[in-house]
């Protein structure tokens, strides 16, 4: 399998899946990305792609310097999370892992910015800076969220994206069960060749 870190040119990275705006937690479970042709993208696949992903959805300061050991432990995260996520659309019990890292991930730090005090800002919110804390507040944040998604109203709606060889979850919007118009695109070829096959076999 060939792991992409960065896209090309011709971005393969496909849109966010739906309900990913809703739920950071659906985002990072999707941060894993598997493409036709065996490629693979890991959007938190080096430290720096890492910190780039956090800070673009407000979980960590640009230059908050993460480093192998933070990115390995949120990818650690994310593969608990899907494995609930999976558990969870497929009806079958929960991982006791996975639970177990989630509450373990919850209770590392508030899933929120703390409020602090200086002359010239006054008083503001922000998330403490030490790195540790950082991705204390990161991974309480996310698995806070995937908490609330798995056990909130949107828990119904979670569905796997099931065109091969895309492994995204979404949220269901009426008819569409897709995660992006280029598996519906991919899915919907598949079919037709499927039924042009069968048409060209002997009877």
């Amino acid at each position: 399998m060939r792991v992409m870190q960065e896209s090309t040119i011709d971005d393969p990275t496909p849109p966010p899946a739906p309900g990913a705006e809703r739920h950071p937690a659906l985002d990072f479970a999707n941060s894993a990305i598997a493409l036709p042709g065996g490629q693979f993208i890991d959007l938190l696949g080096t430290p720096a792609a890492t910190n780039q992903w956090l800070f673009q959805r407000g979980l960590a300061p640009a230059d908050a310097g993460l480093r192998d050991m933070c990115a390995s432990q949120l990818r650690s995260l994310r593969e608990q999370i899907r494995a609930l996520l999976a558990s969870h659309v497929d009806g079958h019990p929960a991982p006791a892992d996975a639970l177990n890292a989630l509450n373990s991930a919850m209770t590392k730090a508030p899933a929120a910015a703390l409020l602090h005090w200086d002359p010239t800002r006054g008083l503001h919110r922000a998330a403490s800076h030490p790195v540790t804390q950082i991705l204390d507040h990161a991974l309480a944040a996310l698995a806070t969220d995937a908490a609330d998604l798995l056990t909130g109203p949107d828990a119904e709606r979670l569905t796997a994206c099931p065109s091969a060889p895309c492994t995204r979850y979404l949220l269901r919007h009426g008819r569409r069960h897709w995660c992006s118009t280029r598996c519906g695109d991919r899915a919907r070829a598949a079919r037709a060749y499927a039924r042009r096959t069968r048409g060209q076999q002997p009877g």
